[in-house]
């Protein structure tokens, strides 16, 4: 079928197909934009410093109102802490991998990477907190199948005691385990540890937790509040286990051959 004529060579077929690569260029152009309302300007892998972005593919700041009433905008120019002094390159060249500085642990690398997320708790649809102690929720309890770890002894990777199941953390939610509380030996603070990186032993009443000595958790990262945690103290606490995969022992860092 031969194509309407507009003007010489210039028909409706050739007018539609450049109207919808326009439109496919912008949209393309706008997606591009958009994704760089969070984690821009980037950071040079060599240098640390911040990149050009040139001037036209920042996005205008937009005000988002949440569910708690609270407006944040996006890009707000906030640039996260640097974890420059917790870690070193081993070598000059991009892409190259870092190792910690110091504490292994503390060094928010490797298995050990966490979020900067905001320091409020998450909440339910009722605006409760989400995640609480089950002493502070009579309504729930640990069903009768299941063994209840409170009073177990807490056992670290190298077989030691660390403390005490003081009590169970839950997401009331979803009505799933996910904390459990510790009461540490050593300095009697009461931490948090992942439902994740524990094994419960219902016969033996004890919790096996593999991923660090029963010594290291003295320095399980605090949460403030007794009956709440907050989304950065969660990303935090999850990330000291997660390190301790690989920097628990000197061993876990050496070479498999």
């Amino acid at each position: 079928m031969e194509g309407i004529p507009i003007v010489g060579s210039f028909d409706l077929a050739t007018l539609i197909f450049t109207l919808f690569n326009l439109f496919f260029v912008g949209l393309v152009f706008y997606l591009a934009r958009e994704g760089r309302r969070e984690g821009y300007p980037l950071e040079s892998d060599e240098t640390g410093k911040l990149e050009s972005i040139g001037a036209n593919w920042m996005p205008k700041p937009k005000t988002y109102k949440l569910s708690d009433g609270r407006e944040i905008h996006k890009p707000d120019g906030v640039r996260d802490p640097s974890i420059d002094d917790k870690a070193t390159r081993m070598a000059p060249w991009a892409g190259a991998p870092i190792e910690p500085v110091g504490d292994p642990m503390q060094s928010g690398i490797g298995p050990g990477a966490y979020t900067m997320r905001e320091d409020i708790p998450d909440m339910t649809h009722e605006n409760l907190p989400k995640i609480v102690p089950l002493s502070a929720m009579p309504e729930f309890s640990v069903a009768k199948e299941s063994a209840d770890p409170r009073g177990f002894d807490v056992v670290g990777a190298d077989g030691e005691v660390a403390g005490k199941i003081s009590d169970i953390w839950m997401d009331r939610a979803e009505a799933l385990v996910r904390y459990y509380e510790v009461e540490v030996a050593a300095d009697g603070r009461k931490v948090l540890m992942p439902y994740a990186f524990a094994d419960v032993k219902g016969k033996a009443s004890v919790v096996d937790v593999p991923s660090i000595t029963a010594a290291q958790f003295t320095g399980v990262p605090a949460h403030a509040s007794s009956t709440q945690v907050t989304r950065l103290e969660e990303d935090k606490i999850s990330a000291y286990y997660a390190g301790g995969t690989l920097y628990a022992t000197s061993e876990r860092v050496k070479p498999l051959i």
